[in-house]
């Protein structure tokens, strides 16, 4: 699945491990999501740490596009 497939309400897992529910429609590489890490608080998180997304119960892996690639390669080579 494409992450801008990926619609409100649907359950998100992040790079990082933690679970999320997406919070909006949008396509791009920022999107917005009530993410359950050590508090639970909803803000932006970027497309590409999208892992998987939960489709009638079942965890489907997520596929970027090069845009999203392309962030994550920058945002990589920003944090060393």
């Amino acid at each position: 699945m494409q992450t801008n497939d990926i619609k409100k309400g649907m359950r998100i897992k992040l790079q990082c491990g933690w679970y999320a529910t997406m919070e909006d429609n949008k396509k791009g590489n920022i999107r917005m999501a009530t993410v359950e890490g050590i508090y639970t608080e909803m803000g932006s998180v970027y497309a590409h740490d999208i892992v998987s997304v939960q489709v009638d119960g079942q965890w489907v892996s997520v596929e970027h596009n090069d845009k999203q690639k392309k962030c994550k390669q920058l945002n990589d080579s920003l944090l060393g």
